[in-house]
């Protein structure tokens, strides 16, 4: 997933039954056409499939802006995201990992203090 992840825009596993309800999983990589060949080569050099099923799809895409808060020693990443007239703000998921550790809380504590966080700093810029 790591190795795939260098030239995918994302990779999931699903958990999924074959044929004569043998477990197993699906692996989704969504990727640009011209990294195709090196996705596929990471798939085949590393597990046991013999085979790719490859459907093109197309995206939507929001506006998109990035919003950093400094906070003790880390950087905050928020993603802004612009729908017709709303706006609405999630911090990225690395952000969380990194105050959860920083603040020796849980990951769900640490969104709720991203949230807090955020609407800290932009009160203050709007006063």
């Amino acid at each position: 997933m790591d190795k795939l992840m260098d030239y995918a825009r994302d990779v999931y596993y699903t958990p999924i039954y074959m044929k004569k309800n043998r477990p197993a999983y699906k692996l989704s990589v969504l990727c640009d056409r011209e990294n195709l060949e090196t996705i596929e080569d990471i798939i085949f050099e590393n597990s046991t499939s013999i085979g790719i099923r490859k459907f093109e799809v197309s995206r939507d895409i929001l506006e998109r802006d990035f919003v950093n808060i400094d906070y003790k020693d880390i950087s905050l990443t928020y993603k802004m995201v612009f729908h017709k007239d709303k706006t609405y703000v999630y911090p990225e998921y690395q952000s969380a990992l990194d105050l959860a550790k920083t603040d020796n809380i849980s990951i769900k504590e640490a969104f709720k203090k991203l949230d807090k966080i955020y609407g800290e700093e932009y009160e203050k810029k709007s006063e």
